[in-house]
């Protein structure tokens, strides 16, 4: 049985005329699905219509998307030039994404760039590894990096290329790497009903209309598996993630999950 979401479960990590970034809870999806759960989409639509009384129906553009059992930073638009501009950067690869993800067992190579075709089973929504010129595969593409290693479990950054449906999970688990908790591909050996451990911690971009960069970071949940690690100590050492005193970008830290990380 699922969970009832309300926006108490919900961080906003910025809001403006044309912009809304928050912190999407695990295991809500993105937008309305076969499911009929609640939604991130319409609960953030009703919040923007509760908060300034809105009459009649609330626009907010979803211009990416987070599978259900992943969590982390969103932008939504709230308005349509917003959304077009947005999705433009994302066509453009103008705006980037960061993960981090547990994964079982360590990758060969410390860094690394994994290059996969991926085919869509559409009746069991499974995603899995095919060969180059099969019908329908679709090229993908992430570089990682192995942070730490501890045990039987593996922190890992990922950056991706390309936005594969189920693309992380499954191109780690064709190297004998699954995602800890990913009942679908592999990784609930050691993690039986634990979420899934990939949490979208940075997402950047340039403002749609002010065209400032804008970097937003959300650490994931101090819960297993990732209390297994010194999350903060990697975050901070990104060379691509520093604060604005020396670039001049603004950096917006999820308020609740870093009180303790400081």
């Amino acid at each position: 049985m699922s969970r009832t979401f309300t926006m108490d479960d919900v961080a906003i990590l910025h809001e403006d005329n044309s912009i809304l970034v928050v912190v999407k809870p695990q295991n809500i999806p993105s937008q309305a699905d076969a499911s009929g759960d609640l939604d991130l989409l319409s609960l953030l639509k009703q919040y923007i219509k509760d908060k300034y009384a809105k009459l009649g129906n609330v626009y907010l553009g979803l211009v990416h998307r987070l599978d259900r059992p992943t969590g982390g930073v969103m932008v939504f638009a709230k308005n349509s030039k917003a959304a077009e501009r947005l999705s433009k950067q994302i066509v453009d690869g103008e705006m980037t994404k960061q993960y981090l993800a547990t994964v079982l067992g360590a990758p060969k190579e410390r860094k690394g760039t994994l290059v996969n075709y991926l085919k869509k089973n559409a009746l069991t929504n499974n995603v899995y590894v095919a060969t180059f010129g099969d019908h329908n595969a679709k090229r993908a593409e992430l570089s990682y990096e192995v942070l730490e290693s501890n045990q039987d479990l593996s922190l890992v950054k990922v950056q991706l290329g390309t936005g594969r449906s189920h693309q992380i999970r499954v191109q780690f688990s064709a190297i004998g790497c699954p995602v800890f908790g990913d009942v679908r591909y592999g990784g609930d050996v050691l993690a039986k009903g634990y979420n899934l451990a990939l949490w979208a911690y940075r997402l950047e971009f340039s403002h749609p209309i002010s065209k400032n960069r804008m970097v937003f970071v959300a650490y994931p949940p101090e819960s297993e598996p990732w209390k297994r690690f010194e999350i903060s100590k990697f975050v901070e050492t990104f060379s691509d993630s520093d604060d604005s005193e020396e670039d001049g970008v603004p950096l917006f830290t999820n308020p609740i999950a870093t009180d303790d990380l400081d």
